[in-house]
Order: structure tokens, then sequence, then C-alpha cells
């Protein structure tokens, strides 16, 4: 029974290690700590992990840095207009970039806003805090800080932009399905190993928001054009059917490969 017990340990620190970098090491500390505390029940524990998890988010923000990273906060007001799409970013310590990513981000967003006023970019999934090459799963690629996902902008059924909504609520896996007569590069693949994942039986619970054609078709081409120029930007990734309905053109802008994650929910964007 021991060794179950220490195998479940042993899961549960590689699982939050995966999720979070840093989680299991907060949970290896609790596990250290609680015995001398004299703590034996599971709910005690589990406090004290939630402590030292909460004092390592917290102790990041300042050591993350001297790693050549900064974290984009969640705590936002209705002004901003850059704004990462869950609290959950931050708790999983997914929400740092390179302090050149964040100036990106931040001028994409005041652009978009002044091109079409009350608009707030949304962001996902930036990087971890620590050591470049440590991967951020399911990503292949946001292990260096210089990656970040940008939330598609939305309208309603009646044509109407929503403001900091997206149709899935972390941002991911609402895909826009390309027609029969669309471009689909990996349509009849069957790769085993590959994290493009179609999630069919999941869309149908999203509401029925469409991309909004004007604020996808501006950033995409400033991506491409003063992202470049100022901010050193090297690829962007966005599936075909969609770079060609909203008319983009571009050598950065490009397809992902069919092992990577969809590109038809968000917009990989990287600098150099």
């Amino acid at each position: 029974m021991r060794w179950f017990h220490r195998t479940c340990q042993i899961c549960i620190f590689l699982v939050l290690t995966i999720v979070t970098q840093i989680g299991g090491i907060a949970y290896a500390v609790s596990l250290l700590v609680s015995p001398m505390l004299g703590m034996r029940r599971s709910f005690s524990k589990f406090l004290v992990f939630l402590l030292f998890y909460a004092a390592a988010t917290a102790s990041a923000h300042v050591i993350a840095p001297t790693f050549g990273r900064v974290p984009m906060s969640c705590l936002v007001g209705e002004t901003d207009k850059l704004v990462v799409r869950s609290s959950v970013y931050c708790l999983l310590n997914r929400n740092y970039v390179t302090p050149a990513m964040l100036d990106l981000a931040s001028a994409l967003a005041d652009d978009v806003n002044q091109a079409f006023p009350g608009t707030t970019t949304v962001v996902l999934d930036g990087n971890f805090p620590f050591w470049d090459g440590f991967p951020m799963l399911p990503h292949l690629s946001h292990a260096d800080g210089r990656k970040l996902d940008v939330a598609f902008y939305y309208k309603d059924s009646r044509g109407d932009f929503v403001n900091r909504v997206t149709r899935s609520p972390i941002g991911y896996f609402a895909f826009e399905q390309p027609s029969a007569d669309d471009e689909q590069p990996c349509a009849g693949r069957r790769d085993l190993l590959t994290t493009r994942w179609d999630f069919d039986w999941l869309q149908p619970l999203f509401p029925a928001y469409r991309i909004e054609e004007r604020r996808m078709a501006f950033s995409l081409k400033w991506l491409s054009t003063e992202g470049v120029e100022r901010f050193g930007v090297e690829k962007v990734f966005i599936e075909p059917h969609l770079r060609s309905e909203l008319g983009v053109k571009d050598s950065v802008i490009r397809f992902q490969g069919c092992r990577a994650a969809r590109h038809d929910d968000h917009i990989h964007t990287q600098i150099k």
C-alpha cells in the first residue's frame, strides 16, 4: 500500500510540474513540511500545499525578470485594452513573456482600439516564468518567452462585435470549421503523434459567435507589417482557410503544420 501512496505522490508531482512548472516543487516542499507541523489529515496537507504554491507564484513575479520574462497581469480594469482571457492562466503561471513580447501585445491592443474604438485585445497562453526549453504542453514551442497566443475577435449572431468575449471559456478549442471547398492541408491524415485535436463532440457546446472579420484582418496585417518592423515578429500561425477568408497574405503568416494544434481558434505570435 505504501508503494501505491508513493506512486500517487510522484504522479501528482509530475502533473503539477507539467501544468504549472513550479507546482511540483511547491508540492514536494509541502510533503516535507506537513509532518514537521504535525499535520496528518489530507485537507490540512492540501492547505499547506496551497500556501507554498501561492508563495511560489508570488515569488515568480519577482524572480522571472532575471530569466528575461515578465508577467502579464490578470488584474485589469474596465479601461484596459489588453487582458488575459482568464485568471486561470495566471494561477497556472502560463502568463509570462519577454518584455519585447509584452511591448508588442500592448502596441497591438492600442492600435486595434484606435482603429476600432472600444476594442479589447484578449491574450491566452504565454510561457512559464523560468528556463528556456521547458515545455509548456500541449504547445510545442512556448518555451522561451517569445511566444504568445492572441484570441480571436468575435461577433454575435446579429453581427455586433462582442468585446472581451471568446466562444470558449478559455479561448481555445472552439474551432472555425472550414467548408468543403476551403484549403485543408491536413484532410485525411491520421497521425498517431499529434496535438491536432478536433474535439468534434465539444463544438456544439460553444455559442454561435463568428470571427469579426475587420478586427481579425487588421490585427493580422498589423502583425505582418508594424509587428515585423517595430517588434521583430518572426511567425504568425493561423489556419490556411482563415488566412484566405480574411485576405491576408504574407510570408510571416503561416500554417503551423499538421502535428501541431489547430490554429482556427487563436493566433499564435512569436518574435525573434
